[in-house]
């Protein structure tokens, strides 16, 4: 009888290499977040916090008891903010950090996605580049060896893309997009 996960050390279809890459972006990660700074680090923990049920329950805790005892619902305790002024002003207050920390955190976190979409587009351009190659490599193999490749498709794929008209392009189409989007319709 196999076990279940006595399989190979290599996960199906994940080769050595990939897995040495996954460690190293992932040492990568680690070292950049232990170097931030403390500032980055603070807000980053706090925003973590922010978003957790413990942060919720807490405020439901300080919030429903604050209202309770100042709506006189608990015997024993004289309302201290009957017209809960005090607490609208807490929690403005709060709100105000607490978004200073989430945009904080949300910058980093733009600027982490910034290099990472710098290195897919690196890692695509280099990708066309040597395909690009490859196929004028296989085609002067092909003349050499005197076969003839029909496919309207390979010649297409022969051709250099220069990054800049891609770019060009696209950004011509969304700006079309974004002038048809802004034509309403008469009607």
């Amino acid at each position: 009888m196999n076990k279940p996960f006595a399989a190979d050390p290599v996960p199906f279809g994940m080769t050595e290499t990939l897995r040495d890459n996954i460690r190293r972006l992932e040492a990568r990660r680690r070292e950049e977040t232990a170097t931030a700074p403390f500032s980055d680090r603070i807000a980053d923990a706090i925003t973590g916090f922010t978003g957790s049920m413990r942060f919720v329950v807490l405020h439901v805790l300080i919030f429903g008891g604050w209202i309770t005892a100042n709506l006189g619902w608990l015997p024993g305790v004289t309302p201290f903010d009957p017209t809960f002024v005090a607490l609208a002003m807490i929690a403005s207050v709060e709100a105000i950090f607490l978004s200073t920390f989430v945009l904080i955190s949300q910058n980093r976190m733009m600027t982490a996605a910034n290099r990472g979409a710098d290195l897919d587009l690196h890692i695509s351009l280099l990708s066309e580049y040597e395909l690009t190659k490859m196929a004028a490599l296989l085609d002067r193999i092909a003349s050499h060896l005197g076969v003839t490749v029909g496919d309207a498709g390979y010649e297409e794929i022969k051709q250099e893309v220069e990054p800049t008209s891609v770019m060009d392009a696209l950004e011509n189409e969304r700006k079309a997009t974004e002038a048809g989007a802004s034509v309403k319709p008469q009607g």
